[in-house]
């Protein structure tokens, strides 16, 4: 005859639980592998302990999972994101492909992602002066060979840029590269936004 009473599991004790065997742990890699004989109250290792295990519950603390987590997630995530979802890297090579008119297109599309908007004035700020000098070259009819070789300057610097601008967004966690004084002007244009 079944019976009308509700069977209970017997009691196992939470995840965290110091005394609970390693092989949780193991199963949850999320979870921090911490020394459970740490007792000191004021250590960030005891603090992180699940309150039902006995550590002390934090509030607003990012190793908690509190407001700061959040703040610290969405300005990671926000690093990567751009005004119309295109990827970061190809956006910033894109800065230096065409020269002034790719950073000027970019400057206007591009308003959120302050890693696109650094490598457009970087490179408007590189490859404005070099056109408007190979220009003011050709008006006066230099020499040809002072012609060709600026123009193999221009477009050389424009495919390093372009190059670094993608690595870097690409393996080196949006590390800016810096040309001397062109990229501290360009930081601080971005900087005054």
């Amino acid at each position: 005859m079944p019976s009308e009473f509700a069977s209970f599991a017997p009691y196992t004790p939470p995840p965290d639980d110091p005394s609970r065997a390693s092989t949780s742990r193991a199963s949850r890699p999320w979870f921090p592998s911490h020394s459970s004989s740490n007792t000191n109250t004021s250590s960030p290792i005891y603090a992180s302990t699940s309150y039902q295990s006995g550590g002390i519950p934090t509030f607003g603390d990012s190793a908690s999972g509190g407001i700061g987590a959040v703040e610290e997630a969405e300005s990671q995530q926000n690093q990567w994101e751009t005004r119309h979802g295109m990827r970061v890297d190809l956006l910033a090579a894109f800065a230096y492909i065409l020269g002034p008119l790719s950073a000027l297109v970019l400057l206007i599309i591009e308003t959120e992602n302050d890693y696109v908007r650094f490598h457009a004035y970087q490179s408007a700020l590189l490859t404005a002066p070099l056109i408007l000098l190979r220009i003011l070259l050709s008006l006066m009819h230099f020499w040809g060979f002072l012609r060709m070789l600026l123009t193999l300057i221009i477009l050389c610097s424009q495919l390093f840029m372009a190059y670094r601008a993608f690595t870097d967004a690409s393996h080196n966690g949006l590390a800016r590269f810096q040309l001397p004084y062109i990229g501290i002007l360009a930081e601080q244009w971005l900087s005054e936004e």
